[in-house]
């Protein structure tokens, strides 16, 4: 895979996909304000926002310097097919856009991902796998949301 440099690889578990998508875990009020700087038009957080990792006013600090922000919680224990339907229709939204999205430790956000290239940009599970595996092994409840996702069982 390509490298591109964004000077952003000090954010915990960062991962630059493509010259328009970053994925991380949860970035510190200073990260943001890099992310900002990189060119980012989007930050999408799908973490949860009362988590202690959480910023205390992400939403108010990344639209403060001039980014979109999307906020689609996926619980940890159980990841949602809404949410994962929500987040499809976000990242159709702004397709055209460069991203960054984030969770806690870019656990969510891998799965997530991977799942959006496989069933909307037509990638392999082998490539998309590729880009999980970078991170973590998922444990058997995310590892079974993939599997009952990863070909259809979503919304268009």
């Amino acid at each position: 895979m390509e490298q591109y440099d964004t000077g952003l690889n000090g954010i915990y578990n960062f991962l630059m996909l493509s010259e328009d998508l970053a994925t991380a875990g949860q970035p510190s009020e200073e990260e943001l304000r890099m992310v900002a700087q990189s060119g980012f038009d989007v930050v999408i957080n799908l973490g949860l926002s009362d988590a202690e990792y959480a910023l205390a006013d992400e939403r108010g600090l990344v639209t403060s310097i001039g980014i979109h922000y999307e906020h689609i919680p996926v619980e940890w224990e159980r990841p949602s097919v809404d949410a994962l339907n929500t987040f499809y229709h976000t990242m159709q939204r702004w397709q055209d856009k460069k991203v960054f999205l984030h969770c806690a430790a870019n656990k969510r956000v891998s799965v997530f991902v991977a799942l959006y290239r496989i069933n909307y940009l037509d990638w392999s599970e082998q490539q998309a796998l590729q880009d999980i595996g970078q991170i973590w092994e998922p444990i058997p409840t995310w590892q079974e949301f993939f599997d009952s996702h990863k070909h259809g069982g979503f919304l268009r």
